[in-house]
């Protein structure tokens, strides 16, 4: 079946092409009654403009860039979700890159964009260095980042959550039930938001008179598969009674490695997990987490993008979410 065109459109509705352009991009010179009829016409049709047409004209695209570190995460996937939903609900496209947690694929899909123009783009978790993404945000304008603060440009607006005061609040919780020996899984070494959170947990730490000892925190993948293995290391070289994880698939592998070891959860060791995805109400036993605003992350970071494409010489402020303490049997 053939496309429906702006001809056809103006043949069936007895009006000119220019008539139609009219009415569907919503311009003045047309009587109100016309462009409804116009409009009623193109929807019996199943007439839809291009966007490649409109790019033409308009020197947009009327598509974003979204850039995920690992869309399998359920964490990624509920941000891209609503990214997603705002995205369409303002017509316009998402074209979702998933970089595997590496700079190197990261860097690739920016050049991959690059020659395949979009009018902006959501950065999430990038893992790229501090010098590297100064780099390459010269050239995107606009570009919001997500779970990633870029103080060196005002231009670049970021949506964080933060991540070091959620860490000391996870660490409180731990030690009001008891808890003075905890262990960290902070993710890999080039995760800002690992990093933010170990300094929440030294802070939390110090704040009740404990004594931080490294071996207690430890990098890992953040995977189940990560968190098992990191788990086993930590808890066959150091006595802990509890552990906070980077994430929640870690902290299910947490619970492997306490059940292959002989530990039951909670009362030999307590485990916390962060995020707050689905799985986590679903494992036995029942995730404490710190409840990341997923969806609304997503959301507000591509209404922050679309409204800058709007007004470009609009300024957006960072916008600060916090992480929020559930708590469940594991604690």
């Amino acid at each position: 079946m053939s496309r429906i065109t702006i001809r056809d459109v103006a043949e069936k509705a007895g009006v000119s092409r220019q008539t139609v352009s009219r009415a569907i991009n919503n311009q003045s010179g047309i009587d109100v009654n016309t462009r409804a009829h116009v409009l009623a016409v193109a929807r019996e049709m199943g007439y839809a403009p291009s966007r490649l047409a409109r790019g033409l004209k308009t020197n947009r695209t009327r598509t974003i860039g979204l850039v995920v570190p690992d869309i399998a995460n359920p964490f990624f996937a509920e941000i891209a979700r609503g990214a997603s939903e705002v995205a369409h609900e303002r017509e316009y496209g998402v074209l979702l890159c998933n970089t595997d947690e590496r700079a190197d694929r990261e860097l690739e899909v920016l050049a991959m964009l690059s020659a395949n123009p979009v009018d902006g783009l959501v950065m999430v978790s990038s893992r790229l260095s501090e010098e590297t993404l100064a780099e390459n945000l010269e050239r995107w304008k606009p570009v919001v980042l997500v779970n990633r603060q870029y103080l060196a440009d005002p231009e670049v607006v970021s949506v964080i959550v933060d991540d070091e005061q959620g860490a000391f609040e996870a660490v409180r919780h731990l030690l009001d039930r008891g808890h003075h020996a905890i262990g960290f899984l902070g993710g890999t070494p080039g995760s800002h938001s690992g990093r933010a959170r170990l300094v929440g947990f030294q802070r939390a730490l110090r704040a009740f008179g404990i004594s931080d000892r490294p071996e207690w925190h430890k990098p890992c993948a953040p995977t189940v598969a990560g968190g098992r293995v990191a788990a086993q290391e930590l808890l066959s070289a150091v006595e802990v009674t509890a552990i906070l994880a980077y994430n929640d698939l870690v902290a299910v592998g947490v619970l492997q490695a306490c059940a292959a070891m002989g530990l039951r959860v909670p009362s030999d060791t307590a485990v916390m997990g962060w995020d707050d995805i689905d799985y986590a109400a679903f494992v036995s036993p029942a995730l404490t987490t710190m409840r990341m605003p997923k969806y609304m992350m997503g959301k507000v970071a591509m209404s922050l993008l679309l409204d800058s494409i709007a007004t470009p010489e609009a300024i957006s402020q960072p916008v600060h979410l916090r992480a929020e303490l559930v708590v469940r049997s594991s604690t």
